[in-house]
């Protein structure tokens, strides 16, 4: 299975060109659109959301990871392989915590191939797609090992305590895994101290509070309102706990 996780918007033909060149490349596998509005141009936020997004994929799925502002730069290729999935994309930190959230140190590789034609400005469909093909395919990293503390990000914490991604609900999934968090504790938004709750119906309709989603994250959200409008929230807003 090959799974999309971009900052390309659901407009345009960047994603058609991109699963093209993967129908190309690997005819018959399917193809799934995970996310096409990852927070544009911010590879850190979007690590974290590809980290927890990732863990209830298939063993095997390839993930394409395409946050790439530094697209025909220096910035180096890799593939990672952490637990039972691959991800291809930019060295910039995009890949950085799904590398280590595997259940044993992972594996990482700079991608050395290089198609017959490759744009300045769409690795994606040029170089990305076909390695991640390949890897789809059963075939080995086209590439030389790398040290996973040398990857952009390693560093990062493992938890995020900023808004990492607003729903069109406008509920705020936050770099926090609830897990860490503790059943008592309470996120601190523009001021106000917000409860946790279980799910949005055991709080009244206009209420804020966080509650625990579906994928193991820490998120912020108003019952039957927008969390991003009453609270003020964006990505990259800073999130407090007590």
């Amino acid at each position: 299975m090959l799974v999309l996780f971009t900052d390309f918007g659901l407009a345009g033909p960047y994603s058609g060109q991109v699963k093209a060149a993967l129908h190309r490349e690997a005819p018959g596998q399917p193809v799934i659109d995970l996310v096409a509005d990852a927070p544009r141009f911010a590879p850190k936020p979007s690590a974290y959301l590809l980290a927890a997004y990732a863990a209830t994929f298939p063993e095997d799925s390839v993930f394409l990871a395409v946050v790439d502002p530094g697209v025909g730069s220096a910035r180096r290729a890799i593939v990672v392989r952490a637990g039972s999935h691959w991800f291809v994309g930019p060295d910039n930190g995009v890949l950085a915590i799904a590398a280590r959230r595997g259940p044993e140190p992972a594996g990482c590789w700079k991608i050395t191939w290089t198609p017959d034609r490759l744009s300045a400005s769409f690795h994606g469909r040029d170089l990305f797609a076909p390695v991640a093909a390949r890897l789809a395919r059963g075939e080995p990293p086209p590439g030389v090992r790398l040290p996973a503390d040398t990857l952009v990000g390693a560093a990062w914490p493992d938890d995020l305590p900023e808004a990492v991604y607003l729903d069109d609900y406008g509920n705020a999934i936050t770099g926090l895994r609830a897990a860490v968090l503790g059943p008592q504790a309470r996120i601190l938004v523009d001021g106000q101290f917000l409860p946790r709750a279980r799910t949005f119906s055991d709080v009244a309709p206009g209420a804020a509070f966080w509650y625990e989603n579906a994928n193991g994250l820490a998120e912020i959200a108003v019952n039957q309102g927008s969390a991003a409008q009453t609270l003020g929230l964006s990505i990259g807003s800073i999130i407090s706990v007590a």
